[in-house]
């Protein structure tokens, strides 16, 4: 069982990392990318502007906290 929960906090650890924010951002922009490319939109784009609005926010976040 030890192993189990190691195996499963090191994934956490992974994809969520410091910011669960854009955790969560990622999976909306992805999961709209998905709704959107099934029902035939050519949405590529998305995922690269929700990177760049993601990455902005944090870094604007972080810039915050350090004041």
């Amino acid at each position: 069982m030890r192993y189990l929960r190691s195996f499963l906090a090191f994934w956490w650890n992974f994809i969520v990392g410091d910011d669960w924010r854009v955790a969560v951002g990622l999976a909306v922009a992805l999961g709209l990318t998905a709704l959107l490319a099934h029902h035939g939109v050519n949405a590529w784009w998305l995922l690269p502007a929700a990177v760049a609005v993601l990455l902005w926010d944090a870094i604007r976040r972080e810039a915050r906290s350090v004041d």
